[in-house]
């Protein structure tokens, strides 16, 4: 079911005009110096910001480097939509320990950047990192708050139901889409309500679920603090957001709530710290500013472009990218992959190839189209991790072998895995979105790695063409 977004709206007000500067402003007044540490489930949430520091390690030391910039927020790649439930929590933990061991006086909150279509370890995640605050500091957490929205990638969320699509072609709710039936991570309900009974296994009931609805959101200050002030014992609040005023107006409200003493922690889609932060949505980066970001190294003629995200816009992607560009591909085939006797040649024959073509232009390696599933989602992500690593190697063997001169990574996993291991960035900076909105030019500043502009590109987000503009763009500069 596809609805026009004119009728999702009819019986709402319109945006109410508000500006990054108002929520600075705001936060000013309100003396919240607070730094929001990001628990990034996978590198993708940094699209939809700038000039932010990027961790793929965090020991207290690297906390201590990022907070030592004094950006109001800092994002920490954790990765764990690639891993088993236990071993998600363990990095939770540990993030939060350390994040509020190297804090000292510093107060920060914790994000929990998640997908804007419900895919993650959701409730554990938030949960997870509720109980370690209680135990490092005493005080336990009033709200989970649930902000899947993400406008520029056509989410919304409306009368608590989250809505997948876009403007023009409309929006459908978001349980009748592909990602719903995600091999690991799939669910069947729209109503963010359900969806929370749905994935708590029915120990929250939808009933108890709080919701910030558009109509108030917009119009009354007063009952959104109200309803925020409302929670306790870390009951969750979903919110109605389709523009990025309305997440303003919500941080508006935030900041009244927690200054008045309730405490949050926040499950949410890319989009929402931008606003949280009061940063402005920031233009497409430009030719200088990639340049800039490049390292004086020599470096290969051409970019590699790494693909390992399944869904079909990034298969409609590649094929337009296939052929605006005519790329070298190479394939790394997953049923090879999977088999002891096959991967390691298998391996270093992708990779020795991939190195030799970077010298003509563009190379995409991918992995084969066709998703490889296990019986259940435990063997799923098994499979999705040996996949991951023959990717990794693939890459560290490209950048040994001739540095490419430009890395674009497509889809989540896959650009966390190739930013922390293929290219061995522990520290880096969020430069700005290469696209509107959308898709994160960092600059590595450490490791083997270092100074080749590197591109996190989701797998879901985009038009068919948005590849191929990205590496005409990095091409060019």
């Amino acid at each position: 079911m596809t609805v026009d977004l004119s009728d999702l709206l009819s019986n709402h007000p319109s945006v109410v005009p508000v500006s990054a500067d108002d929520v600075v402003e705001a936060r000013h007044r309100a003396h919240d110096h607070t730094v929001y540490v990001v628990l990034d489930d996978d590198p993708t949430g940094t699209q939809s910001v700038a000039d932010l520091p990027v961790l793929t390690a965090w020991e207290v030391d690297d906390f201590r480097w990022a907070f030592d910039t004094g950006k109001p927020a800092v994002y920490v790649m954790t990765n764990s939509r690639s891993l088993a439930p236990a071993d998600a929590e363990r990095v939770n933990r540990e993030v939060v320990a350390a994040a509020l061991q190297a804090a000292g006086d510093t107060p920060v909150a914790f994000v929990s950047r998640s997908d804007s279509t419900l895919r993650g370890h959701f409730p554990l995640e938030p949960l997870t990192i509720a109980e370690e605050i209680r135990t490092a500091t005493g005080h336990g957490v009033d709200g989970i708050v649930v902000v899947p929205a993400f406008g520029d990638a056509g989410r919304i969320t409306v009368d608590g139901v989250h809505y997948a699509g876009s403007r023009d072609a409309g929006f459908t709710p978001v349980g009748e889409t592909e990602f719903a039936r995600d091999a690991t991570f799939g669910y069947r309900s729209s109503r963010l309500a359900d969806w929370v009974e749905e994935k708590t296994q029915g120990g929250t009931k939808a009933d108890d679920v709080l919701h910030l609805d558009l109509t108030t959101l917009r119009t009354d200050r007063a009952r959104t603090v109200e309803i925020l002030r409302s929670a306790t014992g870390a009951a969750v609040i979903v919110v109605d957001i389709v523009e990025e005023e309305d997440l303003r107006q919500l941080s508006l409200a935030l900041i009244d709530a927690e200054a008045a003493g309730s405490r949050f922690v926040y499950r949410v889609g890319p989009p929402f710290t931008r606003a949280r932060i009061g940063q402005a949505v920031h233009p497409p980066v430009t030719l200088d500013e990639i340049r800039s970001s490049r390292s004086e190294r020599e470096l290969a003629t051409g970019g590699l472009v790494v693909v390992g995200s399944h869904v079909d816009l990034t298969t409609r992607q590649l094929a337009h990218l296939r052929e605006a560009a005519h790329p070298v591909e190479l394939e790394i085939e997953v049923a090879q992959v999977i088999d002891a006797a096959l991967r390691d040649a298998h391996v270093r024959d992708i990779a020795a190839r991939a190195a030799e073509a970077l010298n003509d232009g563009t190379v995409v390696v991918r992995t084969s189209r066709a998703l490889v599933t296990g019986a259940d989602g435990d063997e799923s992500l098994h499979i999705s991790r040996q996949v991951s690593a023959a990717v990794v190697e693939v890459v560290q063997r490209v950048l040994a072998a001739n540095p490419p001169r430009f890395v674009v990574a497509k889809g989540g996993i896959t650009s966390s895995d190739v930013a922390t291991k293929g290219l061995g960035f522990r520290h880096a900076n969020v430069i700005s979105p290469m696209l509107p909105g959308i898709v994160s030019l960092w600059s590595g500043q450490d490791g083997p790695a270092a100074g080749i502009p590197y591109v996190v590109f989701a797998g879901n987000v985009g038009a068919a063409d948005s590849l191929a503009a990205v590496v005409d763009t990095l091409t060019q500069a």
